[in-house]
């Protein structure tokens, strides 16, 4: 089977890293719908060299690897990658028009960040998500979140949004079209919250917040330069090389697509962004209900993610005292336990039930004070935003898929 990869940023770009080492697919066929620079090697050199990761010789082979590109037809599209035979598309941009069926693609990822919306009709105007499945995809894999934009609207059937080792089991071949990997954020929140949410139990959860201190992203501007029309945040056009940016993420909501009991949970989720290239990092703070016998402490929550890290490739458990580089590259882990960080304090707090209860008169005799035992907990996770953790995971996810239709 041949796998199609429609975009060439980032996520694009390292998923050809990933998918050229890991050698599950016959051949690779990446559309990026215009020319680069003068010829294919020009191309070529944008693929072999990373400012973050380094040079894909020594990603693939190590300090002695040599040249890894080879056979560069300009004319055709063609070039070799560690062996394996990439064709590149340099037409179309729109969905529709990729000659993936030409070309014997029945896979696509999108990673252009472009197409997110599973609603968007194929004769849209700017091309939709779908439009690959009229292009002769049979499932399409988007590196992002899902982005309905018309108020009102429901997920398709056909979409669904996964996390390796999360919620994955709930893709069913006959029936979604549409597969969303949420994002590199979700991806290490869930790790997170699960292995908590499963020992504790969710009814415990009282509410939750996080942070994501994340690295920069291509969105954001290298310098200063004026808002577009319209503009709401003036921040988005602010120089990431100099400054900390508040921002937004939309992890919460997607959180709750891949874990459902979030959605009864009280949750907060903010991002902040900082002139790093890749590796970021959660700060949760959950508020969890206790009891005075057995309260919640700091080694119970990090033996909880002690246990499930012995089982589970994807969270790794730590008592190293990490900062941000040592992150990037680690593989395939969603999130990275900074345990020595992990803290808790229990106190009472007192409910007033005649707040709680909308002014129903209690009995007399029922003290209207409650007094319950909380325990906030801080937990810190690291992630390699980009090759490490969510692109790696993102191949996983892509070879299941793929397994699954033949």
């Amino acid at each position: 089977m041949k796998l199609g990869i429609n975009g060439l940023g980032r996520i694009g770009k390292l998923s050809l890293w990933h998918h050229v080492s890991r050698q599950h697919f016959s051949g690779i066929v990446v559309n990026i719908g215009r020319e680069v620079g003068k010829s294919l090697d020009h191309l070529a050199a944008a693929i072999e060299r990373d400012s973050s990761y380094g040079r894909l010789s020594a990603y693939l082979h190590g300090h002695k690897g040599g040249r890894v590109i080879e056979e560069i037809d300009n004319e055709a599209g063609t070039m070799r990658i560690n062996g394996m035979p990439v064709t590149v598309l340099r037409t179309a941009r729109n969905p529709k028009d990729i000659a993936w069926q030409a070309n014997d693609v029945r896979l696509v990822v999108d990673t252009t960040g472009v197409f997110s919306d599973p609603t968007t009709d194929t004769d849209a105007a700017k091309g939709a998500l779908r439009g690959h499945l009229q292009a002769g995809a049979e499932k399409v894999i988007l590196s992002a979140p899902f982005k309905i934009k018309s108020k009102g609207l429901d997920m398709p059937e056909d979409a669904i949004t996964t996390v390796m080792g999360i919620n994955d089991e709930d893709y069913v071949p006959s029936k979604h079209s549409l597969i969303s990997a949420a994002s590199c954020t979700t991806t290490c929140l869930s790790y997170m919250i699960k292995p908590l949410m499963e020992t504790i139990g969710s009814e415990n959860f009282l509410s939750a917040s996080m942070v994501t201190v994340h690295a920069a992203t291509g969105s954001q501007q290298v310098l200063d330069r004026l808002p577009g029309s319209g503009a709401t945040d003036m921040r988005k056009n602010r120089s990431i090389l100099n400054n900390i940016i508040l921002t937004t993420t939309g992890a919460a909501k997607a959180l709750s697509l891949v874990i459902p009991e979030m959605k009864s949970i009280g949750f907060i989720a903010e991002s902040v962004r900082i002139p790093t290239s890749t590796g970021s990092l959660i700060v949760l703070v959950l508020n969890l209900q206790d009891d005075y016998e057995h309260p919640i402490k700091r080694d119970y929550i990090n033996s909880i993610y002690r246990e499930f890290s012995a089982n589970n490739k994807y969270l790794v458990y730590s008592e190293e005292q990490n900062v941000s580089s040592d992150i990037i590259g680690v593989p395939r882990a969603a999130t990275v336990i900074e345990g020595t960080e992990t803290h808790t304090r229990t106190a009472s707090i007192q409910v007033n039930l005649k707040k709680t209860l909308g002014g129903r008169q209690l009995p007399a005799d029922l003290n209207p004070i409650l007094e319950v035992p909380v325990t906030q907990a801080v937990v810190y996770g690291w992630y390699d935003n980009e090759l490490g953790s969510y692109t790696n995971m993102l191949g996983d996810l892509t070879v299941q898929v793929a397994g699954k239709m033949l």
